[in-house]
């Protein structure tokens, strides 16, 4: 282990040498999660001819100093590329790479850092880009529980405790449900100073709108199951270095630890050797201009040019129950649960699609319009898409929230954006669009009052109408059958 010295603190720092006579290109990680857990990365990239060093941010694991999520990383990392640069082991030039928060301390290198600790080649990994990313939803809707799970594990600590939230819901399940939503620390029973004022900071696209002056080439990778699938394909398109590769995949936010339920075997890729290969050629300059990559078609099991999208064509569903609900609070519609309740009055608005006469491949962003009235100032309204094979299984595809401020009572035309699809649906399923107000825990409740959800002490109930007859799907077709591609060939390209 190195202790790196930067401007205030000494950084904890381990380096990998590959076997052999230097001098090396390098690969650099900086993480809050414990750079010991990337030991096999490490190992990895020096078999491959890297020199790896990997470093603990400051504040975290062995690494001193105050840790303030996003605050130090573009200085702290410019000197750590700066040290690597003048080590006998370094030919100078330098990877940036991570996953998560570590995406988000190697793209910063490569946006704000001055010129000389800037790295050649980035690579961002399902990239946390800021705190109002990944806080809230592009409508402005707060992200509860994944935030309250990551703040739980390592916020304001200088070691992580992965399993904080599951033990605190174990012991009281309605722990998220308390008011304010603020003093979450407080029956967490640990000081959270930096909880409080993540919710705060409400601007998005910071750091996209930096990208355009990138001078890079960027490697991003995501999910079509991650929470910042949006936010990476926006890095992707917004790059402004000499060429930009996207890979996407039926992936949770660990990637290809985590497949989803449309994951198949063409899809098991071997991320690390193609890191490596993309990096070899974007150090010498190998790569073709402009914009490509590769988005997996999940329960086809293929892959498609990144650029591939289906033609927007509206859908109408069938309404079921439900044009006139009440979201309340006190029994709102679960984010970790698909059933629709049958008992009592309806909380959310049903509908469904015909059975599709042939397969359908979506590909692209998902929309639903719709006239709808709120009878409360301030409203979240939610909409869910959820797939209904032949076999009677049930599977959501996609959540899209939007809030809006109006006068009580008022009709008013709108659009729910759900975000992008990449799915083969077999012949005979049917599509189930719930509209409701609420997504919990997923996302914070609207008090309904107007009032800032994080800090509001009461909770109103908001009677809802909708016009089933103003509500319209927006998928994204595929006229015709794809044809498949090599991800690694578009990638590499």
């Amino acid at each position: 282990m190195t202790a790196l010295s930067t401007a205030v603190v000494q950084l904890a720092t381990d380096v990998q040498l590959p076997t052999g006579d230097g001098p090396f290109p390098a690969v650099l990680l900086r993480t809050p999660y414990d750079r010991t857990r990337h030991g096999a990365e490490a190992r990895g990239w020096a078999r491959h001819g890297f020199a790896a060093v990997v470093q603990d941010v400051r504040g975290r694991f062995s690494s001193p100093g105050k840790w303030h999520p996003y605050a130090h990383e573009t200085a702290d990392g410019a000197a750590t590329v700066r040290w690597i640069r003048r080590q006998p082991w370094s030919d100078g030039r330098l990877v940036a790479a991570g996953a998560s928060y570590a995406a988000h301390c190697a793209l910063v290198l490569a946006l704000d850092a001055p010129g000389d600790a800037r790295p050649d080649a980035v690579i961002a990994a399902v990239p946390a880009l800021g705190p109002a990313e990944t806080a809230r939803e592009t409508s402005g809707v707060e992200r509860l529980l994944s935030r309250a799970g990551w703040w739980a594990a390592h916020g304001d600590r200088r070691d992580s405790d992965e399993s904080a939230l599951d033990r605190a819901l174990a012991e009281d399940p309605g722990l998220l449900e308390h008011l304010p939503l603020t003093a979450l620390p407080e029956r967490l029973g640990r000081a959270l100073p930096s909880w409080a004022g993540l919710w705060r900071g409400a601007d998005r696209g910071h750091l996209v709108g930096r990208t355009a002056h990138a001078g890079p080439p960027l490697l991003t990778v995501g999910g079509h199951h991650d929470h910042f699938t949006d936010d990476t394909v926006a890095l992707w398109r917004a790059w402004g270095g000499p060429s930009a590769r996207l890979l996407l995949g039926p992936w949770g936010h660990q990637l290809t630890s985590a497949p989803g339920p449309d994951a198949g075997p063409a899809h098991r890729l071997n991320l690390g050797e193609l890191y490596v290969r993309w990096a070899r050629r974007a150090l010498t300059g190998d790569l073709a201009p402009g914009l490509h990559g590769a988005l997996a078609l999940g329960d086809a099991d293929l892959w498609l040019p990144a650029h591939a999208e289906g033609e927007p064509r509206a859908h109408r569903a069938r309404p079921l129950h439900g044009s006139a609900f009440t979201a309340d609070p006190a029994r709102p519609v679960r984010s970790d649960d698909l059933t629709v309740p049958t008992d009592g009055p309806p909380d959310r608005c049903l509908l469904v699609t015909p059975p599709s006469p042939r397969p359908l491949d979506l590909v692209g962003p998902v929309s639903v319009r719709l006239r709808a009235t709120a009878h409360t100032p301030s409203a979240d309204w939610v909409a869910r898409l959820v797939a209904l094979p032949p076999d009677g299984t049930a599977e959501r595809l996609a959540v899209g929230t939007v809030r809006r401020t109006e006068p009580s009572g008022r009709k008013t035309q709108f659009t729910i954006g759900l975000g992008r699809l990449a799915r083969r649906l077999r012949a005979g399923t049917r599509l189930r669009l719930e509209i409701a107000g609420h997504h919990f825990p997923a996302h914070a409740r609207n008090p309904h009052t107007g009032e800032d959800p994080m800090t509001a002490a009461q909770l109103l109930a908001s009677r809802r109408e909708v016009d089933p007859d103003g509500v319209v799907l927006d998928l994204p077709v595929l006229a015709s059958r794809p044809a498949p591609t090599d991800p690694a060939e578009e990638i590499l390209r």
